[in-house]
């Protein structure tokens, strides 16, 4: 399901001023990324606030995506939290949505489960999923991460069917090695990872850059595809000091500011994360000038 699908991207969630998700500006942020290389998107992952949305708004803001670009897009809703049991329920819930073509679900975060703890957890939600899983492997948020052998062995499960990793390129070499007599792709979480993933055997990355870069991104994989390496590491080389920038404050609010600032969406942010102050707008700005 994931052929050809090289640019996903993590969507942002805008909000207005009362607070409520702004399905206007929603709706322009899908068109400005499917017009500029986005071949899927995540909804409601962690630069969409999912640990700020109720499980209501998860729904219509999963429904509203899917009724709003049809089958043209493949889209992966996020199901995952800290709780098994919660997790299916989600996952059950947003797989029965026609037009979903994935879940997503998280390392559990504070529990601390072992290797074998989250091996459950993961194949409890892919054996109620009535939609492929996608592994979220993403230690320095959830304090706990999969090593390689765990993600092998979950990529056996006839259900789960991707990872979406976030550690390092070595992680993401030894993952593609030990699952090619599966059907199985292997995402960078990192943007700027991208060229080191890829070269690899990857399939692609999940991105938060591209709400800005995303033809940048999409000429690096058409660099690769093309055999131009060259071409592809100045691109990486363009791109990684300012993929790195977006996170120089808490994500989403360095995407959402730069958004803002060219009217696309209002520069709002649920606690805990605060919208980036006038300082630190021209801080980020100085950083992706470079």
């Amino acid at each position: 399901m994931y052929k050809n699908i090289n640019l996903i991207t993590a969507i942002i969630t805008p909000f207005n001023e009362k607070n409520e998700i702004d399905y206007p500006a929603l709706d322009h942020v899908i068109d400005h990324l499917l017009s500029h290389g986005t071949q899927g998107l995540v909804i409601a992952g962690t630069t969409g606030e999912s640990p700020t949305l109720t499980h209501a708004e998860k729904l219509a803001l999963t429904r509203h995506i899917v009724d709003y670009v049809a089958d043209d897009v493949l889209l992966i809703a996020n199901a995952g939290t800290n709780n098994t049991a919660e997790s299916v329920q989600n996952a059950k819930e947003l797989g029965a949505i026609d037009g979903v073509d994935a879940i997503l679900a998280v390392t559990p975060y504070y529990n601390k489960p072992s290797q074998a703890g989250m091996i459950a957890h993961f194949e409890a939600i892919a054996d109620a999923s009535p939609k492929p899983v996608m592994l979220y492997n993403i230690p320095g948020r959830s304090a706990v991460g999969l090593t390689v052998d765990s993600v092998v062995t979950l990529a056996q499960h006839p259900n789960i069917n991707a990872v979406k990793e976030t550690t390092s390129a070595e992680f993401i070499g030894a993952e593609v090695e030990k699952t090619q007599a599966v059907d199985f792709s292997v995402y960078t979480g990192e943007d700027a990872q991208t060229l080191a993933a890829y070269s690899q055997g990857g399939a692609g990355t999940i991105s938060v850059a591209a709400h800005l870069y995303g033809d940048d991104i999409a000429a690096l994989f058409t660099a690769m595809n093309s055999g131009d390496w060259r071409e592809a590491g100045r691109l990486q080389r363009y791109l990684t000091p300012r993929m790195n920038a977006l996170f120089a404050f808490p994500s989403p609010a360095p995407v959402k500011a730069s958004l803002s600032a060219i009217g696309m969406v209002k520069n709002i942010t649920r606690l805990p994360i605060l919208p980036l102050t006038t300082n630190e707008q021209t801080q980020l700005n100085e950083l992706l000038e470079g």
